[in-house]
């Protein structure tokens, strides 16, 4: 997909995509083009009209979106016509008249505010991080959206199609541009708000004290409130600077739109508000703006939430209303790290011409899933679970190590790239690719670790395997897999016992470093649970007689097993191991998939049939074992049944980070509060 962008024209040459980003193209059978007001012009510019264009391609299920300047809008339609629309089963979707328009951006809105998790972020400006990421919801609705372009408006959102505009204002982001122009005579939005960030208002506002002299206490107003907007310029002899006069403005507009935001949202009892448009696009200024006059207005009880990937909701839209016959919404989707810009440093003090990307492109790319995502039923509170344990955007000190450690791991992961494909000499050339991409990846998160959202071990983990998979290396470790499946699976036949006391051998001594074992063995002579759900290959409590659900991942990650690697493996040990054969024929253990490509675990995105099962089979226990589903992600989740989190600490860094050294052991047992324990009994 294709969207112009503004920005300050450098280099007037245009950096198209590679190649091998659109190898589909030709069998995309629609684009959507979103056509919206541009926040920018140059007096040279001919027309002032910002084109998005989103594809879906067929073959890999992908939409694609490009961000570039309106100035090149005619060498856009030219590689449209020439690579794209070449065919009649192409269909062009655009948003032209304003309720399309208007439906676009709240179909837009819901579709990332569903599949992209961290899509939502409180702006601190004077924070150690200034982008703090919301946990996704698991009920979007309803909502407020305000959206400031040209003028504002404001629109109430309760269902997937169940909108309404309650009001707006005609001063917005144009009344801030046209009256900047006319006070500053600049003509750029970019270099208005530049100006902007460096001013005083205080120099042109009148404030509470300069009437009172202090503070009106008995209407509870302090002294530097804005008694009146550009007060002082009525009676000041002399000249006012631009930057002064563009920061007053600025406070202006943001204060008025920010008290209409708040009336409307306390008139229909809303606590979430959500803000986009041009006046909003990432930048610092308007964030801080809008933030402040937010949190003042409503003394904090609201708080102003601006999206990721605010300025691609039209073309979304767009595409979603043209396709749907093909009901796009009955899967889930997920943004591929590989192929997508993420969100840009958004730094007050960067000049307007490095924050303009002039003559590239910015990207969003987002990968259907097989199925729907949902939440894992079991969880206490899905509305306040967070996976990660640890949050990199925040820790400094353990950000610059995982960076460091998974820079250090990229040769070892070429090596086995390549190895994984013996017979295919361009491999090596494509591994080449990928060590390059990925370390552009970790470069960028350096200096953006909020790009994708939250940054955290599992991002890193995901953002490799989406690099690996771009450059064809869907499973580097599938030969590795098979060939220890094959020799586990050989002596399993002829010593049933093999590996299990060499094992318990290695284990450090008790007590472990964390250590609820012998709660778990007095659990073990009660009565026997209804259901286990495992999140990994284990079935060892059938013989108790529990039924077993084995969890795998839908795709490859790192050795992990795979659902389908999982059925071939179960139904050979099933010939030699009467348990597990007796456990398949009486439905008794059960294979599913996760809906999860990672070596980690979001258990708010887990496929629709695991959850089925989940609440059809009443499972009362949940197994997470690893340190990529139990230590990296779900250490503090907590769940409305009994659950047992293990891992043995295979990183010298983490185990040092968690009192312990390399090796411990962690073995979580945890129970719910009784009344918790028996809602999970009971379907929802």
């Amino acid at each position: 997909t294709y969207a112009a962008t503004s920005g300050h024209t450098m280099d007037k040459s245009i950096t198209l995509p590679p190649d091998e980003i659109f190898r589909n193209l030709e069998n995309a059978k629609r684009f959507a083009i979103d056509i919206v007001r541009s926040f920018d012009h140059t007096t040279k510019a001919t027309g002032d009209n910002l084109y998005e264009i989103s594809v879906q391609e067929e073959v890999t299920a992908r939409l694609h979106f490009i961000k570039f300047e309106n100035a090149y809008i005619e060498t856009c339609l030219d590689f449209v016509k020439d690579h794209l629309v070449n065919t009649e089963t192409k269909v062009i979707k655009a948003t032209v008249d304003k309720e399309d328009e208007m439906t676009c951006l709240i179909k837009g809105c819901n579709f990332v505010l569903r599949n992209i998790p961290h899509e939502a972020f409180v702006y601190a400006k004077h924070a150690d991080s200034e982008f703090r990421f919301q946990t996704t919801q698991p009920d979007i609705f309803p909502y407020l959206l305000v959206n400031i372009g040209s003028g504002v408006s404001i629109v109430k959102v309760e269902s997937e199609d169940k909108f309404e505009r309650i009001g707006g204002s005609s001063i917005g982001g144009g009344t801030f541009w046209g009256l900047g122009a006319l006070l500053t005579k600049t003509k750029r939005f970019d270099e208005l708000l530049q100006l902007a960030s460096k001013g005083q208002h205080t120099s042109v506002d009148m404030l509470v004290k300069d009437i009172y002299g202090g503070s009106y206490g008995s209407l509870g107003l302090t002294g530097d409130l804005i008694a009146s907007s550009f007060g002082k310029s009525a009676t000041a002899d002399k000249e006012f600077s631009k930057e002064d006069m563009a920061k007053s403005l600025l406070h202006m507009i943001s204060n008025d739109i920010g008290q209409l935001a708040c009336l409307y949202a306390k008139l229909h009892n809303l606590s979430r508000v959500y803000f986009g448009g041009f006046f909003i696009r990432g930048h610092p200024v308007t964030m801080h703006t809008i933030t402040y006059s937010i949190n003042f207005f409503t003394k904090g009880e609201v708080q102003a939430l601006f999206l990721r990937h605010e300025g691609y909701l039209g073309a979304i839209g767009a595409f979603l209303k043209g396709a749907e016959e093909d009901n796009p919404n009955q899967y889930s989707w997920g943004e591929n790290y590989a192929g997508s810009s993420g969100l840009m440093s958004v730094s007050p003090d960067m000049n307007p011409m490095q924050r303009a990307r002039s003559g590239t492109f910015d990207m969003l790319e987002m990968d259907r899933l097989e199925g729907k995502l949902v939440n894992l039923p079991l969880l206490q509170d899905a509305s306040s679970y967070i996976p990660d344990t640890v949050d990199l955007t925040e820790d400094a000190h353990a950000r610059e190590y995982w960076l460091y450690c998974f820079e250090e791991a990229l040769d070892g992961v070429v090596k086995r790239a390549v190895a994984s494909q013996p017979d295919m000499p361009e491999a090596a050339e494509r591994a080449e690719k990928f060590r390059q991409k990925y370390r552009h990846k970790l470069q960028t998160l350096r200096h953006q670790p909020f790009a994708y959202g939250s940054l955290t071990v599992r991002s890193l983990l995901d953002t490799r395997e989406h690099c690996l998979n771009e450059f064809n290396f869907p499973d580097p470790y599938s030969k590795i897999k098979q060939r220890e499946n094959d020799m586990a699976l050989n002596v399993l036949e002829s010593d049933p016992e093999f590996g299990f006391e060499q094992a318990k051998r290695q284990l450090e001594e008790r007590p472990w470093l964390v250590d609820s074992y012998d709660q778990w063995f007095e659990r073990l002579k009660g009565p026997p649970h209804k259901c286990a759900m495992f999140f990994v290959d284990n079935s060892g409590l059938l013989s108790r007689g529990t039924e077993v659900v084995l969890a795998s991942n839908s795709g490859p990650a790192l050795n992990d097993v795979t659902n389908g690697e999982l059925q071939i493996l179960t139904e050979s040990i099933a010939a030699m191991d009467p348990v597990i054969q007796a456990g398949l024929r009486e439905d008794r253990l059960t294979l599913v998939q996760s809906g999860s490509s990672s070596p980690c675990l979001d258990l708010s995105r887990l496929d629709k049939v695991l959850a089925m099962v989940v609440r059809e089979r009443k499972t009362d226990l949940v197994i997470i074992e690893g340190m990529g589903r139990a230590i990296h992600t779900n250490y503090y989740a907590m769940l409305r049944c009994e659950s047992l989190k293990m891992a043995v600490i295979k990183n010298s860094w983490l185990a040092d980070r968690l009192g312990g050294k390399l090796f411990s052991v962690v073995f979580k047992y945890e129970v719910p509060a009784p009344s918790q324990h028996s809602a999970a009994l009971t379907p929802s």
